[in-house]
């Protein structure tokens, strides 16, 4: 889920860079880099990947 987050703000990130659009301090496009580029990393880091299998009871064998 992080990683589709990220995804999303990177693209956002790249539209405001790429039309050279000004915003709001809080949003320029190198904050939106790294947000995006943050929610990558805990996304490969295994934050937010779902529900855990180890509390999970599988069938017997």
């Amino acid at each position: 889920m992080f990683a589709a987050v990220g995804a999303v703000v990177l693209a956002i990130a790249y539209l405001l860079n790429a039309t050279s659009t000004h915003t709001d301090a809080a949003f320029t496009p190198f904050s939106l880099l790294i947000a995006g580029v943050f929610l990558v990393a805990l996304h490969l880091a295994g934050f937010g990947a779902g529900w855990s299998t180890s509390g999970r009871r599988r069938g017997r064998r």
